[in-house]
């Protein structure tokens, strides 16, 4: 996210923002919504090391975070 943000150019940035909004479209996602996740770094557990995000959807997901 880090580079992506600094890095990419307006239109790439607006761009792929578009295709995630368009992607959920496609999928039926938005009557019950969705939730975006984009893990960046090494505490987050990002496994790829470029910007994507995961869609979740189809059931309720409950809280952000667990609280400790």
């Amino acid at each position: 996210m880090a580079d992506f943000s600094v890095n990419a150019s307006e239109e790439l940035v607006t761009g792929f923002f578009r295709a995630v909004g368009e992607t959920a479209r496609e999928l039926g996602l938005e009557e019950g919504g969705y939730r975006l996740i984009a893990n960046t770094g090494d505490n987050a557990h990002q496994e790829v090391s470029h910007l994507h995000f995961h869609i979740l959807s189809g059931r309720p997901l409950g809280p952000m975070l667990a609280h400790k």
